[in-house]
């Protein structure tokens, strides 16, 4: 495998990739989620960006010790809430912090609440940030709409000011724009999901627009949208159970009928080539929901596309 000298627009030089692993699974209700990055990093991700030509920080996991999920009661349905709000906020600030910095954060999850603090992060660093995300939900129930009160299937709608304001969340600033997201991979999405998304016009390409027009034709259609110039920045926030479970089985919500592994390493390929790629989530590895060798497919697929986001390409 080798890298391209795609020239990525808005990092400084040298490259420096900034790993931001989040042990964190507050956001949902099964334990092993939080292993998932500690995982990917024993499986050597950050040799592997340094071979790709990338100058790598990474000084240890986020531990979150003095957050603690005891005496945090539900509000309304939400579960955990002030556990998950103060984790994503420190995450915002991680997340912030490198890329004031012109470093690219990478983020290993940990659920994909957590998409809550890397994006607000970004925002905060470029403001006309767009965000494309690769996922089987679209994570955008709102605290009136969730049937399960875990928040991980709500971190878009806080991040685009929907629904209640719950005032543990106040520090998220609602600076993503509908017109700025945009979803593939979608295949599982709830009533009031399909209704949020049809209401505020977001733009999504479902298994069904894969199936229709290839995966080409969608990424290309995904990036017109929201970066028809290709010169805003990008913040790419995938979670692995876009994937067919039969590529990435050990996951938290696996759902049949997804994603290629061919077909999620080309989105991370196509969209590290446009240059204006500024942050990376890869989420919802979870080491304890399998056999072990699909464990360590998982985790192999999940280092594989943080390198295929970095520019790693198959010729």
């Amino acid at each position: 495998m080798s890298s391209q000298s795609t020239v990525t627009r808005f990092i400084s030089n040298p490259k420096t990739v900034a790993i931001v692993g989040c042990p964190f699974s507050g956001g949902q209700g099964k334990p092993g989620v939080d292993h998932g990055p500690i995982r990917l990093v024993e499986e050597g991700l950050p040799k592997q960006l340094e071979e790709l030509g990338w100058k790598v920080h990474f000084d240890g996991h986020h531990q979150f010790e003095e957050i603690s999920a005891e005496n945090d009661p539900p509000i309304g349905k939400l579960k955990n809430p002030r556990c998950v709000s103060r984790v994503c906020e420190a995450v915002a600030k991680a997340v912030g912090d490198h890329a004031k910095k012109g470093q690219l954060p990478l983020t290993l999850g940990g659920d994909h609440s957590l998409a809550m603090g890397t994006i607000s992060g970004t925002l905060d660093q470029y403001p006309d940030a767009c965000v494309v995300w690769v996922d089987a939900h679209a994570d955008i129930n709102t605290p009136e709409t969730t049937d399960s009160g875990n928040i991980h299937g709500m971190p878009v709608s806080f991040l685009l000011g929907l629904g209640e304001k719950i005032p543990e969340f106040s520090w998220i600033k609602p600076t993503l724009k509908p017109s700025r997201l945009v979803y593939i991979g979608l295949r599982d999405v709830d009533a009031g999901e399909k209704r949020i998304l049809k209401e505020n016009g977001i733009k999504a390409f479902s298994m069904h627009e894969v199936d229709k027009y290839g995966i080409g034709k969608v990424v290309e259609m995904a990036l017109d949208h929201v970066n028809p110039n290709r010169d805003r920045p990008i913040h790419l926030s995938f979670d692995v159970d876009a994937l067919d479970p039969t590529v990435a089985p050990s996951t938290g919500t696996p759902v049949r009928g997804g994603l290629t592994f061919r077909e999620g390493h080309y989105i991370c390929e196509e969209i590290y080539e446009t240059g204006c790629l500024v942050a990376v989530d890869i989420m919802e590895v979870n080491p304890s929901l399998a056999e072990p060798d699909a464990v360590k497919q998982t985790v192999a697929v999940g280092c594989s596309l943080a390198r295929s986001a970095l520019g790693e390409t198959l010729l």
